[in-house]
């Protein structure tokens, strides 16, 4: 072979090569969408694409309020993404069905797990002590309250318990078109009802020691009870029955309702839509034994088990979980980061963050994980609770028939799970 024949072939070898790896396409799976934090996504994603020329990621942004139902028909079909951002609710039913990649070898190796404070490593292992995802942020909820609204109502103090939010809404509501809270009827409504179950009762225990749920004890009924009447009193919009994320933030920045139960996720709007003096941010309300229970969720980066290209796939997630792409990320999400130390990045020292903090170091605030190890919690929170709340909320089951049927689902789902355990 002539000194042309050899370059020609090493051409021709390099030509394939680089032809092969530029096939390398990953599909990446969003779906708690909003425009910024897509358009923050895709950003990241291209400092990715950069770094590692040929490989291309196909990005798929599902709509949060049908988002379980569109990506469980894609599995079920076979189109599981190499990637795919995981709520905590649906953590448990994709790693208990043996879909998701084990990220434990990766995370030993990766020079940054050091770094990521306990809490990330907690949740990422959530399924089975086995890190089947890895979070990006914390959403912790606290209360927004309207400042102007709150002035106009005659009312003169921040709410500190349910007694005094249920006055609060009562004044606003009094106003010509206006009303007290920003109700979340619709897709991701759980929260609600669980921080108000849960101050009302003076407890965040799901079940009893032999697995029993607690939704139907006299305690939880009680807060099921507060949240129904204000829907029925009026002191929520009519609309809100059927209200989700984007509604309630808007229904807040709008005026429509002077407050709203939020994690710091919702700032992207209202910080770009009210000045910072027009509202303000605390704890949520206490009930009658003084504690607050408000909740905290998590969502990460997982990898599917099937994907063909899982070195690059977690190229990606490491990526998208470094600490500058995740103070970046977090900065436009409005979730709290994972890392050590990130507190103390000026944005989040400023005092739009603060009600948060305050609600950290509060000892009688109790932040709540819902049960998220049930891997039936995803259909009950994003189907079965839309439904049955809807009902009580229009006054077609009692708030004690509202609990009975969350127990009647939950406690067979806990007593299966505990069956399991040593």
């Amino acid at each position: 072979m002539n000194w042309k024949t050899t370059i020609l072939a090493g051409a021709a070898s390099l030509a394939l090569a680089s032809h092969a790896y530029a096939d390398t396409t990953l599909k990446l799976v969003e779906v708690i969408t909003s425009p910024d934090r897509t358009a923050t996504l895709k950003s990241l994603v291209k400092e990715y694409e950069d770094a590692n020329p040929g490989v291309n990621v196909e990005i798929t942004s599902l709509p949060w309020g049908q988002a379980f139902e569109k990506f469980a028909t894609m599995v079920s079909a076979g189109q599981t993404p190499d990637v795919v951002e995981m709520p905590d609710t649906w953590l448990t039913l994709y790693a208990n069905n043996g879909a998701l990649e084990s990220l434990e070898p990766y995370l030993k190796n990766w020079d940054a797990t050091a770094n990521l404070n306990s809490r990330t490593l907690e949740f990422a292992r959530a399924a089975g002590n086995e890190a089947y995802m890895l979070p990006y942020g914390f959403y912790l909820r606290a209360l927004f309250y309207n400042k102007k609204l709150f002035k106009e109502a005659g009312v003169t103090k921040v709410p500190k318990t349910l007694e005094d939010f249920h006055e609060a809404a009562q004044k606003v509501s009094a106003l010509p078109g206006k009303s007290g809270y920003c109700l979340r009827g619709g897709p991701g409504g759980l929260n609600g009802w669980v921080m108000f179950g849960a101050a009302a009762a003076g407890s965040n225990e799901f079940f009893t020691k032999d697995g029993k749920s607690t939704f139907d004890s006299e305690g939880w009924v009680k807060g099921l009870t507060y949240l129904t009447d204000l829907y029925k009193d009026g002191l929520a919009p009519k609309d809100s029955l059927n209200w989700g994320f984007n509604e309630i933030v808007a229904g807040f920045y709008s005026g429509t309702c002077a407050m709203l139960d939020q994690d710091p996720d919702a700032l992207i709007a209202i910080s770009s839509r009210m000045k910072a003096e027009d509202f303000g941010i605390t704890t949520m309300p206490k009930g009658p034994s003084g504690k607050a229970f408000p909740t905290i969720g998590y969502a990460g980066w997982s990898m599917f088990k099937s994907s063909e290209h899982k070195d690059e796939a977690w190229k990606l997630i490491s990526h998208l979980e470094s600490k500058d792409s995740n103070l970046t990320w977090n900065k436009r999400i409005g979730a709290l980061p994972i890392y050590k130390g990130a507190e103390s990045d000026p944005f989040f020292a400023s005092d739009q963050f603060k009600g948060w903090f305050a609600e950290l170091s509060d000892p009688d605030v109790f932040p709540t994980v819902m049960p998220t190890h049930l891997e039936e919690f995803a259909f009950f929170k994003d189907s079965l609770v839309i439904r049955t709340s809807q009902e009580a909320l229009l006054g077609r089951i009692t708030p004690e028939e509202l609990g009975k049927q969350w127990a009647d689902y939950l406690t067979p789902a806990q007593q299966k799970w505990m069956a399991t355990k040593p």
